[in-house]
C-alpha cells in the first residue's frame, strides 16, 4: 500500500487527494478551531475506515469529559480495529484510544510517547499527549514530551504551535520570564494559536500583573475568535485580570457577553463560568441569578463521573445556585468511584470527594468543617487537571474558609504558600487577604 505523508512529514494511509483535508483537520486540532469537528467527520465519510480519522474521533470525544460521548469513542475504536492496513504509528493512536476505554489515560500517553519519540515531528501525537497529561495534572510530564522533540521542529511548519505548547508547560512548572518569551515567540509564528497566547495570559495570572496582561491581550482577539469552545475560557483569563484589578463591572460584562455568549452544559464551559462566579462571590460582589442557568445545567450532568475536575466545577455551581440535594447527589456518586480500578475514578475518590464535602460544607457556614475537608484534599489537588489559575478557586475557597472560621495563622500559612508557588509574585487577591489579616490581628490586641 502507497502511504502519503501528512504536513508533519509522517506517512499517512489516506488517499493521497484527501491529504490536504487531512492537514485541515491537523492544523485545527493545533489551533483549538472550531472547523476540526467538521474537517475531520468530511474525511470520514470519503474514508471511513481510515483507522487514525477514527483514532482521533474517539480520543476528542474523551476528551470532551461526557457520558454519552464514551460509548460514540467505543464505536469509533471498533471502526478503527477494523479500518483498512495502517502504519505502526497509527495503530499507536487506536490502542491509545482502548487504553483510555479501559480506564488508563496515562497509559494512552505512555504508549503515544514511545512513538513520538520515534517520530519526533508528529504533531498531532504532540499535542494529543499534552491533551491527556494536561487534564490529569502532570505539568512535568507534559514539559518533558514537549522539550523532548524541540530540536526536531527547527523547521517545522507547526513550530509556532510547539512553542506554544512548551510555554504553557514552562509556566505551569514555574519557569514564567521563560514561559513570556517562548509564548510570544510562539504567537508570533502562529498568529492563530489561542494556546499559546492563553499560555502568556498565565504568566501575567501567576505573576500578579493583570494590566499588562489586558494590554497584551487587547487587540489580539483574532487569535481566539476562530476557535472552539476554547475562546471562551481566553474570554475567561480577561475576566480574571479585569478581577485582580477591582473591576468587577467589567468582569461581569465580559461573563455575560462571551464567557457565557451560549448558554452550553460542556464542563470546560460551566468551568469557567462556576470559578468566575465564585471568585466574584468571595470578592462580596453580588452576581444576581447568573447561578440558576449553570446549576441547572450542572445538575443535569452532575452523574456523568468522567473527570474529578468537571465534578468539582459542578458542586460550584450546584452550591451556588443552593440545589442542596443534587449537591448531595453529586458528593454520593463520587463517593461510589473508591472501588473502581479506573484512573479517573480514583481521582474522583481522593482528593475529589474531600474537595467537594468541603466545597458543600463552605456554602453551608461550616467552615471549620469545610476547612478540615479541603485541607484533606489539598496536597493532590494538581491530580484533578487543569491548570494553576484554574484550580487557584478552590486555594481561594480553602483559604476563605480559614478566615471565616478564625484560623489566621493557617490562612496566612496558605497565602504565603500560594505566592511562593507563583515565585514570590502576589496578585490583588493575595496582597488583600493578607491587609485583612494584619487588620484582624491588630483589631485584636
Amino acid at each position: 500500500m502507497t502511504f502519503s505523508d501528512d504536513m508533519s512529514g509522517i506517512p499517512t494511509s489516506l488517499p493521497s487527494h484527501l491529504i490536504g483535508e487531512w492537514n485541515t483537520v491537523i492544523h485545527g486540532v493545533m489551533s483549538h478551531s472550531a472547523s476540526t469537528g467538521p474537517a475531520l467527520n468530511a474525511v470520514l465519510m470519503q474514508a471511513p475506515d481510515f483507522a487514525l480519522g477514527q483514532a482521533i474521533r474517539g480520543l476528542s470525544c474523551l476528551l470532551l469529559g461526557r457520558v454519552e460521548m464514551v460509548a460514540v469513542a467505543r464505536e469509533a475504536y471498533a471502526a478503527a480495529r477494523k479500518g483498512a492496513p495502517a502504519t505502526q504509528r497509527e495503530m499507536a493512536f487506536v490502542y491509545a484510544l482502548g487504553d483510555w476505554l479501559q480506564g488508563r489515560p496515562s497509559g494512552a500517553a505512555a504508549r503515544l510517547q514511545i512513538l513520538l519519540n520515534a517520530n519526533p515531528r508528529d504533531a498531532l501525537m504532540m499535542k494529543m499527549i499534552h491533551a491527556i497529561h494536561f487534564i490529569m495534572g502532570r505539568s512535568n510530564e507534559m514539559r518533558a514530551s514537549v522539550e523532548g522533540v524541540m530540536d526536531a521542529w527547527d523547521d517545522h511548519p507547526l513550530r509556532g504551535y510547539l512553542l506554544g505548547c512548551h510555554a504553557f508547560t514552562l509556566e505551569e512548572t514555574g519557569e514564567y520570564k521563560r514561559a513570556e518569551t517562548v509564548g510570544r515567540e510562539g504567537v508570533t509564528l502562529a498568529p492563530d494559536d489561542a494556546w499559546g497566547l492563553h499560555a502568556v495570559a498565565h504568566v501575567f495570572d501567576m505573576t500578579g500583573r493583570a494590566q499588562q496582561g489586558l494590554q497584551f491581550l487587547d487587540g489580539r482577539e483574532g487569535a481566539w475568535a476562530h476557535c472552539n469552545n476554547f475562546r471562551y475560557h481566553v474570554w475567561w483569563h480577561r475576566a480574571l485580570m479585569h478581577l485582580d484589578l477591582g473591576e468587577y463591572d467589567a468582569a461581569l460584562a465580559l461573563y455575560d457577553a462571551d464567557i457565557r455568549a451560549e448558554k452550553t452544559d460542556d464542563y470546560r464551559d460551566i468551568s469557567n463560568a462556576a470559578s468566575l462566579l465564585s471568585r466574584l462571590e468571595l470578592d462580596g460582589i453580588d452576581v444576581g441569578d447568573r447561578w440558576e442557568e449553570l446549576s441547572e445545567l450542572s445538575e443535569s450532568r452532575a452523574q456523568d463521573g468522567c473527570l474529578a475536575f468537571a465534578d468539582l466545577h459542578y458542586m460550584l455551581a450546584l452550591c451556588g445556585g443552593a440545589r442542596d440535594a443534587a449537591a448531595a447527589g453529586l458528593i454520593a456518586r463520587m463517593q461510589s468511584a473508591k472501588t473502581s480500578l479506573n484512573e479517573a475514578d480514583r481521582i474522583i475518590s481522593h482528593p475529589g470527594v474531600q474537595v467537594a464535602q468541603g466545597l458543600q460544607a463552605f456554602a453551608n457556614g461550616e467552615y471549620t468543617t469545610a476547612w478540615r475537608h479541603l485541607q484533606a484534599g489539598q496536597s493532590d489537588l494538581q491530580s484533578v487537571g487543569g491548570s494553576h489559575a484554574q484550580r487557584d478557586v478552590f486555594d481561594r475557597v480553602t483559604i476563605e474558609a480559614a478566615l471565616r472560621g478564625g484560623q489566621l495563622d493557617a490562612a496566612e500559612a496558605m497565602l504565603r504558600d500560594r505566592m511562593d508557588r507563583r515565585g514570590g509574585y502576589s496578585d490583588g487577591y493575595g496582597a488583600a487577604r493578607l491587609s485583612l489579616i494584619d487588620a484582624a490581628r491588630a483589631q485584636a490586641v
